[in-house]
């Protein structure tokens, strides 16, 4: 059996307690890298989503009573959809949402539809921006609640496929 001296097995036990801290502190290093890593994912995270048309309140003012379909398309662009049932209307749907952090489930903040009602001779009769006000369609530029018939029925059934999304 070598004998060894104190001074080689201090200097062993010195060389292992410095192997073990710097061990320690790759862990720990690695750790806050980790952690870091996963929470950057929510950082600068900016929940407000707008789905579908974005209205311009300026291209808005544009469209007149009388004006033609060429000039709403050439204004406000290519509708969201269409109707022919009932008379002639383009639709333009928004919806906004947001959630506070990028896991959650998004909640609904607003819904508008913009609707462009034309005559037979495909001039403009009507503006509407219709919403949600109290869980109702509202429409935002008479300020009424729409009458029963085809129109209000088509534009319930797009809120309500708005709303059960999946």
């Amino acid at each position: 059996m070598i004998l060894q001296s104190a001074a080689e097995v201090q200097g062993r036990t010195a060389a292992r307690k410095r192997r073990v801290k710097a061990i320690g502190h790759i862990f720990r290093l690695g750790l806050c890298l980790g952690l870091a890593t996963t929470l950057s994912g929510c950082l600068g995270y900016d929940g407000d989503v707008v789905h579908g048309y974005q209205l311009d309140p300026s291209l808005l003012a544009q469209v007149k009573i009388g004006s033609s379909a060429e000039q709403v398309l050439v204004v406000l662009g290519t509708p969201s959809t269409t109707s022919t049932v009932g008379g002639s209307a383009w639709y333009y749907i928004t919806q906004k949402t947001e959630r506070q952090y990028a896991f959650m489930d998004p909640k609904i903040t607003s819904q508008h539809v913009l609707a462009v009602y034309f005559d037979k001779d495909k001039k403009v009769t009507r503006l509407a921006d219709y919403g949600l006000k109290d869980g109702k369609v509202f429409d935002f530029v008479t300020r009424t609640t729409p009458t029963g018939g085809a129109d209000s029925a088509i534009l319930t059934g797009m809120f309500k496929n708005l709303l059960n999304f999946q």
